[in-house]
C-alpha cells in the first residue's frame, strides 16, 4: 500500500468516524442489538413476484416486508435516493424518498456508507422500469462500517486478500458463499447417507500421545499440566478402530487432521476428511459403497452424476475404472515394476529412465509410490481404483490373498487428484507389531513420515479385532471436484498462508493500529 493510499484510506475511515459520531449525537446507537425482520430478501422477491403472478392488476401489487442486509449501493437525485441491500439470500434494490421518510430521516441518509448493515420497513413493488424494488417507509442503522469495502464494491481479486481476510472476500464476491454452501451441503449428504446405513458418528482426540494411522510428519504441542509433549492428529483410524475393538460396527467421523507437510494447490496443513471402518467387511466390497456414496453425493450436490472440472467433463456415474497398481503402471509410464519387488536397486533404475526422481533413502515401496504419482496419477480423469499395493508403504492394510508382497488397498483418483484411500484392515496383532518395527527401522534411516509403534493399538488387536474394511476422503478435494475450484484454498474458508508483514496500517479509535506487526492467515 502506498503512503498516498494510506493517507486516502485513512481519511475515508475518518469520515466514516465522523458519521458514527453524528449518529450518537441524535441518540441513536449505530451499533444495534436486534432487529425483527419478517423475512429474507429473496422471500420477500419471491413473495412479490407470487402475489403480481395472481393477480388481475399486477402493476398495482404491493407486500409488506421487514429485511435486513449490508447496503452495497448507493445513489441520489435530490428528494429520491436508491440503494442496493444485501443479506445472505440475495439482493433488492431499495428506494427512499423524502415525502415518505420525513425531511430529517431523509437528510440522515447522508451519514449512511455503503457497507452498513441497515434494517428496513416498506413495501415491495416493481419499478416501471421493472426491477423489484422495497419503497422504504422506515429504516434504521444497525451496524456502522467504518473500513470502504474493497475497489469501491467492484470486486477483490489479489489472491492474498482474498485468502487472508475471507470476510473481505465474500463481501467483495458473493460467488464464494455458494462454494462454501455447497461444501456444506456436500457434508450433510455424507452424513445422511452413512447414518442412513448404519453407521455411528463419533468422535476420537485431537491430540495423540503417538502419531499414528497415516505416513505423515506431525505437528508437535506440550501439555503444561502432564508437563509432556502431545500431536496434532494426522489421521483418527487408530482410535476408529479400536471402537471395533469394544464392539462397534460401523463408525465414522467428519474429522480435522494436520500433518507438518508442504502447501500447495491441493495440500494445506489442516484439512478435513471422513473416515468409516465397518466390520465384516474387505476391500473389494468397500469399493462397491464408495462408489454408491460418492455418486449419490454428486448426484444430490450438483444434480447429476456428470459436470464439468476444469474444462474437463467428469462422469460419477457407476461402475467406475478398476485397475491394479502395476497394470496401470504398465499402461501409462510403459515399465514393469512387479518383477522387481525384491530388487530395489534395479526399480529405481527403471524409474529414473522415465524421468522420475529417486532418492536414495527410498524404498522400493516409495519407488512404485512415486512413479504412481509422477506418471500414473495425472491420467485418470474419470474416476478410477487403483487396487493392491506394495507392503512397505502399507503398514496398517492386511497382505493380499494369494500375493504376500502386496496388500488389499485401493485409492481413488478423480480429475488426477487422490480422493480416498481405503484397506482392508490388518487384525492380526504379530504382523501388525512387526509393520509397526519395520517403520521404526525406516525412521531410523530418516524418514521421519513412517510411522511409529503404539503398544496400546496392538494392545487392543489383542484383545481381538473383527475382519473390517476402512476408507478415508478428503472432504477439501472432494469440494473442490464438487466446486469447480482448482486450489485447495477456493474451498477452505481461513486457509494457511505465510506470514507477511503487514504494510500501511490505518488507525481506529479506542486501540491500536488496526493492522499493524505481522498477520497470519
Amino acid at each position: 500500500m502506498t503512503e498516498e493510499h494510506h493517507s486516502t484510506e485513512q481519511q475515508l475511515i475518518d469520515n466514516r468516524i465522523e458519521k458514527m459520531a453524528r449518529f450518537r449525537e441524535r441518540g441513536d446507537e449505530p451499533f444495534k442489538y436486534r432487529f425483527e425482520r419478517t423475512c429474507s430478501i429473496a422471500d420477500a422477491r419471491a413473495a412479490f413476484e407470487a402475489a403480481e403472478a395472481g393477480s388481475e392488476n399486477p402493476e398495482q401489487v404491493t407486500v409488506a416486508a421487514s429485511v435486513a442486509g449490508r447496503m452495497v449501493a448507493l445513489r441520489g437525485q435530490g428528494k429520491v435516493t436508491f440503494a442496493d441491500l444485501r443479506d445472505e439470500s440475495g439482493r433488492i434494490q431499495v428506494f427512499f424518498r423524502s415525502n415518505e421518510l420525513g425531511d430529517d430521516a431523509y437528510e440522515r441518509l447522508k451519514d449512511l456508507d455503503i457497507g452498513d448493515f441497515l434494517g428496513m420497513e416498506g413495501e415491495v413493488f416493481r419499478t416501471r422500469r421493472g426491477e423489484v424494488t422495497v419503497r422504504a417507509v422506515t429504516y434504521t442503522l444497525l451496524a456502522k462500517s467504518l473500513r470502504p469495502l474493497p475497489e469501491k464494491w467492484h470486486g477483490l481479486t489479489d489472491v492474498e486478500t482474498r485468502y487472508r481476510q475471507r470476510y473481505l472476500d465474500m463481501v467483495a464476491n458473493p460467488e464464494v458463499l455458494e462454494t462454501f454452501r455447497r461444501r456444506s451441503r456436500i457434508i450433510a449428504t455424507l452424513r445422511h447417507w452413512l447414518t442412513a446405513r448404519g453407521f455411528l458418528e463419533v468422535e476420537t482426540p485431537m491430540l495423540h500421545q503417538i502419531p499414528g494411522g497415516a505416513t505423515a510428519r506431525p505437528f508437535v504441542t506440550h501439555h503444561n499440566t502432564f508437563d509432556r509433549d502431545f500431536y496434532l492428529r494426522i489421521a483418527p483410524e487408530l482410535h476408529l478402530k479400536r471402537l471395533l475393538v469394544g464392539g462397534f460396527e460401523k463408525v465414522f467421523e467428519i474429522n480435522r487432521s494436520f500433518r507438518n507437510e508442504g502447501v500447495d494447490t491441493l495440500h494445506n496443513p489442516e484439512f478435513t476428511m471422513m473416515e468409516l471402518y465397518e466390520a465384516y467387511q474387505d476391500y473389494m466390497g468397500l469399493m462397491d459403497e464408495t462408489e454408491e456414496m460418492l455418486s449419490h453425493v454428486a448426484r444430490e450436490v450438483t444434480g447429476g452424476t456428470s459436470f464439468e472440472y476444469q474444462g474437463q467433463t467428469i462422469d460419477m456415474a457407476r461402475p467406475w475404472k478398476r485397475v491394479s497398481l502395476f497394470e496401470a503402471i504398465r499402461e501409462y509410464a510403459g515399465i514393469d515394476l512387479e518383477p522387481h519387488q525384491n530388487d530395489r536397486n534395479a526399480a529405481a533404475e527403471l524409474a529414473e529412465g522415465i524421468g522420475c526422481v529417486i532418492e536414495d533413502a527410498m524404498g522400493y515401496g516409495k519407488i512404485v509410490d512415486e512413479v504412481m504419482s509422477d506418471k500414473v496419477k495425472p491420467h485418470l480423469l474419470q474416476p478410477t481404483f487403483l487396487h493392491d499395493y506394495p507392503l512397505e508403504i502399507s503398514p496398517l492394510a492386511k497382505k493380499k490373498r494369494g500375493a504376500p508382497n502386496l496388500t488389499e488397498r485401493f485409492q481413488l483418483f478423480v480429475a488426477g487428484m487422490e480422493m480416498g484411500n481405503a484397506f482392508s484392515e490388518l487384525n492380526d496383532p504379530i504382523d501388525q507389531r512387526e509393520r509397526f518395527m519395520d517403520q521404526v527401522r525406516q525412521r531410523e534411516r530418516g524418514d521421519d513420515e513412517a510411522q511409529y509403534l503404539d503398544e496400546d493399538y496392538i494392545t487392543a488387536l489383542e484383545v481381538g479385532m473383527p475382519p473390517a474394511a476402512g476408507l478415508g476422503v478428503g472432504i477439501d478435494r472432494l469440494t473442490m471436484l464438487l466446486t469447480n475450484q482448482a486450489s485447495i484454498r477456493e474451498v477452505i474458508l481461513f486457509p494457511q498462508l505465510r506470514t507477511v508483514e503487514a504494510r500501511g496500517a490505518v488507525t481506529l479509535p479506542g486501540g491500536p493500529e488496526a493492522a499493524g506487526g505481522a498477520e497470519t492467515s
